[in-house]
């Protein structure tokens, strides 16, 4: 094998596609956009969606729902974690910084404890907003709770 005989592999190099280059090409005189009509002219681009006129998709879809811009998004912790945390790590006092640090949860979030599982650890924990269930949880358990 020599520089002199390399050639690309079959298929890689695929030929400019040159219209209104003479009949004989089978694209000539109107370069493949057809007789007349919006799509023949220059400058013509369709709308995002448009259909040939039939009602569009977007259109045909019944409206659905809503967005309440008043909801307050929490990310949510269960007792399960709390209790692993604090057999773990053996903490006594957990907080949203505690939790950011061990990577329950991400920065800048309000944080919320829900009752999924069992504590049996006293612990202080301090968050946002707590579920019935945890309450009671872990106070039950000696710990003690504080809304932020």
């Amino acid at each position: 094998m020599e520089l002199s005989n390399l050639t690309p592999a079959k298929g890689s190099i695929k030929k400019n596609y040159r219209v209104g280059r003479g009949y004989g090409s089978g694209n000539g005189k109107t370069s493949g956009r057809g007789h007349k009509g919006a799509q023949s002219r220059s400058g013509y681009s369709r709308k995002a969606g448009f259909e040939g006129g039939q009602m569009p998709l977007y259109r045909r879809i019944p409206k659905g729902g809503f967005k309440n811009i008043n909801r307050v998004e929490y990310s949510a912790i269960n007792l399960d974690a709390l209790q692993q945390l604090a057999e773990t790590k053996n903490i006594s006092e957990i907080n949203v910084d505690t939790l950011i640090a061990n990577g329950l949860v991400s920065k800048n979030v309000l944080v919320k404890v829900l009752g999924r599982g069992k504590i049996n650890a006293a612990v202080q924990v301090s968050a946002n907003a707590f579920s019935e269930t945890a309450k009671k949880a872990i106070e039950s358990a000696g710990g003690t709770i504080t809304v932020i």
